[in-house]
């Protein structure tokens, strides 16, 4: 049992770095099916893996589920962010059936247009000052590892996810402000733009609110909050956590097998694609090279 969408927005997956939901992110897209998806940035830290090289398979399950997905008919663009600069020089080019574009449009099945943008463009910091937007993800990391830590504890205790890094930015004045800001210009640039909404990630912060008549929607990401936007058949646009999801489509799967209407396990069948990427596109290797 898979659910269906019409369109899926994902960002800020910061694939590469030790913070990466990767092994989530790869069964969700498992569990999905749509018939378009943007990448809103950020998806590859390369950043990070300039620093040290960290790539485990499940980082690489996350791009060939991609692939396949294309491969199957999805419509994929990929919209670069300030982690994965390096890809905006492709932009305008196809890889393994995935478009690169600096910003896209989308048009929802009633008829909305939304500008999709990373919005690295519209921080200050990123625009003005690399190194401390560097040394801001260097503490964002720190504070992810001790997020880790804390829910590690948790889990002794059994008690549920729950996330210390978001809490303390939820309570830092400057933050808020930030966060206030940076909606503020996307909020504006849609409107200059015509548009009737804007589809952006960057500031890890799931969001989806009206402001001043314009549609924000922040995907979130998949290092903390694990979600995505999903658009339904009638244009309608939901904002999904993903492991929430995940846990009520497995639940409905122990159910079925429970009482024999499901005795194949999809997930027990040989995928190719999940054992060797396809020989035209081996992202790991193209990685290494931009590493270098």
């Amino acid at each position: 049992m898979k659910a269906r969408y019409r369109t899926l927005f994902i960002s800020d997956c910061h694939l590469g770095s030790n913070g990466a939901q990767a092994e989530q992110l790869a069964r969700y897209l498992k569990h999905v099916e749509c018939e378009e998806i943007f990448l809103v940035g950020d998806i590859i830290d390369m950043w990070r893996l300039k620093q040290r090289w960290y790539w485990p398979d499940s980082h690489n399950s996350v791009l060939r589920r991609l692939l396949k997905m294309s491969h199957k008919g999805t419509k994929i663009t990929y919209v670069p962010g300030n982690h994965d600069e390096s890809a905006r020089q492709f932009c305008g080019l196809v890889f393994g059936g995935i478009r690169i574009a600096m910003d896209a449009v989308h048009v929802t099945a009633d008829g909305r247009r939304l500008l999709v943008t990373h919005g690295d463009k519209f921080d200050l910091v990123v625009r003005h000052s690399r190194l401390l937007s560097v040394a801001g993800a260097v503490g964002y990391e720190f504070l992810l590892k001790v997020n880790r830590w804390y829910n590690a504890g948790r889990r002794l205790f059994g008690l549920p996810y729950d996330s210390l890094s978001q809490a303390i930015k939820a309570r830092v004045k400057s933050a808020c402000t930030f966060i206030s800001n940076f909606e503020d210009a996307l909020v504006s640039e849609a409107r200059h733009g015509g548009f009737a909404g804007v589809v952006c990630g960057h500031i890890h912060k799931a969001e989806q609110r009206d402001i001043d008549g314009i549609e924000y929607l922040n995907c979130g990401d998949w290092v903390e909050s694990c979600t995505v936007l999903a658009e339904h058949a009638d244009g309608r646009i939901e904002m999904i956590d993903g492991l929430a999801e995940l846990a009520a489509l497995d639940a409905a799967k122990a159910i079925r097998e429970s009482s024999g209407d499901d005795a194949t396990d999809d997930a027990a069948e040989f995928d190719p694609w999940l054992v060797e990427p396809p020989i035209a596109f081996n992202a790991e290797a193209a990685l290494r090279r931009a590493a270098m």
